[in-house]
């Protein structure tokens, strides 16, 4: 019993000390604290529109966390064709229900495609940023950029709303959250037959584009 003990105790610092050069938030997991969550509030692009179940960035970037061994659990609150202003009413209840210890924002495309005003883009997601804050999570936004279609003068003040958000709230920001798909050597091949949403392929891509700001949010918890 006594030798039992002893091994139990000696597997439990090894796990601790490897949780603590992982982070804070490894180290409280380890002594039998619930993981924290990661809050994604999305739309298309985070829900997993036209894939497989499963093969979404949100979902890769779960498995990235247990892969990595950086204890956190990933609810994806996303939904297709959500605006900022959709967002922004239903992110308290997300927030009471889950308790997030970070929340990532993935929104504003679809304002932009509706033609909605910057300046409620930009409030919407203020406004999201401050009650995630106020619940005490930390904040990852994932900035867009519309085609040049939109003209230069709409894409450069959408691009750059996104910024005065992070900044002006502190928030961690990804400035283009499709770097490297949409502005890619060959973006078709990367998208599904509407040319809007990314398809399977693309979705890796996204996930790295993301996960460096994830994990040092996710880590420093």
């Amino acid at each position: 019993m006594k030798h039992s003990l002893n091994s139990n105790r000696r597997h439990f610092s090894l796990g601790l000390l490897a949780a603590l050069a992982l982070g804070p938030a490894s180290a409280a997991y380890a002594q039998g604290k619930a993981a924290p969550v990661v809050l994604v509030v999305g739309d298309s692009l985070s829900a997993e529109y036209g894939l497989k179940r499963g093969s979404g960035w949100v979902a890769l970037t779960e498995e990235r966390l247990k892969g990595e061994k950086v204890p956190a659990r990933v609810v994806n609150a996303s939904v297709s064709g959500d605006t900022t202003s959709g967002g922004r009413s239903r992110l308290p209840a997300l927030l009471k229900q889950h308790q997030p210890a970070v929340v990532v924002i993935e929104l504003g495309g679809n304002d932009a495609l509706r033609g909605l005003p910057l300046n409620m883009t930009r409030d919407n997601l203020t406004a999201m940023a401050r009650a995630a804050k106020a619940a005490g999570a930390r904040v990852l936004l994932l900035g867009m950029e519309m085609p040049p279609n939109y003209g230069a003068k709409y894409g450069q003040e959408f691009r750059e709303l996104f910024a005065t958000v992070a900044r002006e709230e502190e928030a961690a920001l990804v400035p283009f959250f499709l770097k490297g798909v949409a502005d890619g050597a060959d973006p078709l091949a990367l998208f599904q037959s509407d040319r809007i949403h990314p398809n399977e392929k693309a979705q890796p891509m996204m996930r790295d584009t993301v996960w460096p700001e994830l994990r040092k949010l996710v880590v420093a918890g």
